[in-house]
């Protein structure tokens, strides 16, 4: 079975309100793919960075984070995690942008989410911390390409 681990960064969230992780948890294991960790960080560089490294030891296909995607000067998740991605699938970006502008308009042009592969070649997932752009990013992104992104690496 596929396993996944997700991470929430927030200053505000905590396990017992995390509805975007919680969303991610449960929409992958209804698809098959086991959570296998589920952490939330305060938006710092050092905090995001050490659970990220963390969560690649133990070796999930899969690593979500939420949270921080934004250009906000708290919003550091891209900062931390694009050095640790040594490739990136642009197209992800691209695509969640273009769709999320038709369903929240203008406003989706701040989302600097992102996908690619670690050194590990797990498959990372930087999505904004809003639950419906998780749904957006899960449903119509993620949920659908997943396996040909990782069958497709291991080439």
């Amino acid at each position: 079975m596929t396993t996944a681990a997700i991470l929430t960064v927030s200053d505000s969230r905590h396990r017992s309100n995390d509805g975007s992780g919680a969303y991610i948890e449960e929409t992958l294991t209804a698809h098959h793919v086991s959570v296998s960790q589920r952490v939330v960080v305060i938006d710092d560089v050092v905090d995001i960075q050490s659970q990220f490294l963390q969560f690649e030891q133990t070796n999930p296909a899969i690593i979500i984070t939420n949270g921080g995607t934004g250009i906000a000067m708290r919003d550091v998740t891209i900062q931390a995690i694009m050095p640790l991605l040594n490739i990136t699938i642009p197209g992800f970006g691209e695509a969640f942008r273009e769709i999320s502008l038709e369903e929240i308009g203008t406003r989706a042009l701040a989302s600097r989410a992102i996908a690619g592969f670690n050194q590990r070649n797990q498959l990372c997932y930087c999505l904004p911390g809003s639950t419906n752009a998780c749904r957006t990013a899960m449903e119509k992104l993620i949920l659908p390409e997943w396996q040909h992104l990782l069958f497709e690496r291991q080439k």
